[in-house]
């Protein structure tokens, strides 16, 4: 049997409390697995610090280790759910483009239902007179687009706040469609 494509794993969930950062990644795995994947989360590094390291310098290792997993990956699983804001975590979508620059598929997730112009407000500025984008997508269009484009789909939930942290079911989903395509 041939190895198994590598899934990078991206998401906001590294923030999280490590135990429940670890339960979610778990169960994305878990889910890859039975479709023949290998996910590969952005803590899979072995990277090792020593507490007089600048923290600059252990940022780009960081960062150099997380591009070296996504090198070795073959497609992408985002959680795009809005994260400290109105859209999704701005790591989780260099890791996205950056994928899909690689010529690779990406997929995504949001457990926010609403469309990116409900999050902004109602109006269509916002408070300094900038224009609120309203493309009826999920996020920016940049991020959807380059989704489609690269062969992936971007599925959200149901109804807001219907998922607080993790949707097994919409994470199969995009295990599913990666599966498909």
């Amino acid at each position: 049997m041939p190895n198994p494509k590598r899934i990078y794993l991206a998401g906001p969930e590294v923030f999280f409390p490590a135990t429940e950062h670890q339960a979610i990644v778990a169960e994305k795995k878990r889910l890859l697995r039975e479709y023949g994947f290998e996910g590969v989360d952005p803590l899979d590094t072995e990277l090792a610090f020593s507490d007089d390291e600048a923290k600059p310098e252990r940022g780009l290792r960081i960062y150099q280790a997380n591009r070296e997993l996504m090198d070795s990956c073959d497609a992408i699983i985002a959680n795009l759910t809005p994260f400290r804001g109105i859209s999704a975590d701005p790591g989780t979508v260099f890791e996205v483009g950056y994928m899909i620059g690689q010529g690779k598929p990406a997929f995504g997730f949001t457990l926010d239902s609403r469309r990116y112009r409900e999050r902004a407000g109602s109006t269509e500025l916002d408070e300094l007179s900038h224009t609120i984008e309203d493309f009826a997508m999920s996020d920016n269009l940049m991020i959807e687009g380059g989704i489609s484009e690269s062969g992936g789909q971007l599925f959200a939930a149901d109804q807001p706040g219907e998922h607080r942290f993790f949707s097994a079911e919409l994470f199969r989903r995009c295990v599913r469609a990666l599966a498909d395509a």
